[in-house]
């Protein structure tokens, strides 16, 4: 009975991160770059809903999925804003969106880290730490622009 049991909680988080990368995979396919980041934000906050009910039936190995999934997702973000090659202090819509989202973003897994158990906040640190990066380096953008090369 145990065995079958393994078997079909590793069946789940595979068949989870197989449904992650669909998702992403969708958010990818947007060709406008600003909609890109947005949806990515989106599946991102998305993706945390996900991660605190997992942890709340006591998966921790989907958390792991889905904390990996918002990394991506804000990097997913971050990098599409950047491809479009506009300077955030000039055309600041998408640039502010994203730093209020990851701000947002940063605010909620904080709160979530303080409803886990101590020894299960690790879990989270790398991922809000990037998170903290990101939103950084958008707010630096929004407030000196772009570098002249």
């Amino acid at each position: 009975m145990t065995g079958k049991r393994f078997v079909l909680a590793l069946a789940l988080t595979f068949a989870g991160g197989a449904a992650a990368s669909t998702e992403l995979d969708a958010v990818r396919a947007e060709a406008n770059l600003e909609k890109r980041s947005k949806l990515a934000l989106d599946n991102a906050a998305s993706a945390l809903r996900s991660a605190r009910e997992a942890y709340q039936a006591g998966d921790t190995a989907t958390v792991t999925a889905k904390t990996d999934e918002i990394g991506e997702s804000v990097d997913l973000a971050y990098n599409s804003l950047t491809e479009t090659g506009k300077n955030p202090r000039k055309s600041p819509k998408w640039f502010k969106h994203a730093e209020m989202e990851t701000r947002e973003l940063t605010r909620r897994l904080e709160d979530f880290a303080q409803q886990m158990n101590y020894n299960d906040r690790a879990i989270l640190d790398k991922i809000r730490a990037r998170i903290e990066q990101v939103h950084d380096e958008l707010l630096t953008g929004l407030m000196e622009g772009r570098k002249k090369k």
